[in-house]
């Protein structure tokens, strides 16, 4: 549970209503929301949420990466794999995985069709967009309809991609970090990891 915000007033969501699939291609927010900045800064169960994702994803790593060597391979890079059961959200997350892709060296995105290290998911969810587990040992990002609206949707996906990625939330971060989220107000869109979480995630990897 990663990709929250703080309004400047509650009563935005609680009368906000479910909106369809097309809200990830919504039109940008209005002028005054875009100054909006947020004072969210995570709880230890989203921490542990995150955690758990990229510990499934990891592990799932690693035996691919055993598996290799044992067959006398060397991997240049850890591929992790997802499916996308989010189709309102594949541009984004077709984006997100370029980016990622381009921004590293140590590890590689790649979809396939069945299976996977992790999956996309979407719908509405009072708790925004977040990466968790399944309970089954695999994880999955789930892309909330509503916060696509309000915020940038490549940039939600492409910070929630590097959970999967082993990178923690960092909410009081500026615009150019990607793990701050919402942190710096819905004007930001920036998708683009800075020098220091490219540099962290090919050092996990």
């Amino acid at each position: 549970m990663s990709y929250r915000h703080t309004l400047t007033t509650l009563a935005v969501l609680a009368t906000a209503i479910a909106v369809p699939a097309t809200a990830a291609h919504a039109a940008p927010a209005p002028e005054a929301a875009a100054t909006t900045v947020s004072s969210y800064t995570g709880s230890p169960q989203e921490a542990a949420a995150n955690k758990a994702f990229f510990d499934a994803v990891m592990k799932s790593a690693l035996a691919k990466r055993a598996a290799a060597a044992k067959s006398g391979q060397q991997l240049a890079a850890v591929t992790v794999t997802y499916r996308v059961n989010a189709p309102s959200f594949r541009t984004q997350i077709n984006r997100s995985t370029q980016i990622w892709n381009s921004s590293v060296t140590d590890v590689r995105l790649a979809e396939v069709s069945s299976g996977g290290d992790f999956y996309y998911r979407e719908g509405n969810d009072s708790r925004g967009s977040y990466a968790s587990t399944d309970g089954r040992g695999h994880g999955y990002i789930f892309l909330d309809y509503r916060q696509a609206q309000q915020y940038d949707p490549t940039r939600i996906t492409a910070h929630e991609t590097g959970h999967v990625l082993g990178l923690p939330d960092h909410y009081s971060g500026p615009c150019s970090e990607l793990m701050s989220g919402g942190g710096p107000g819905p004007s930001c869109t920036n998708a683009y990891p800075d020098s220091n979480e490219r540099r962290r995630v090919n050092q996990i990897w």
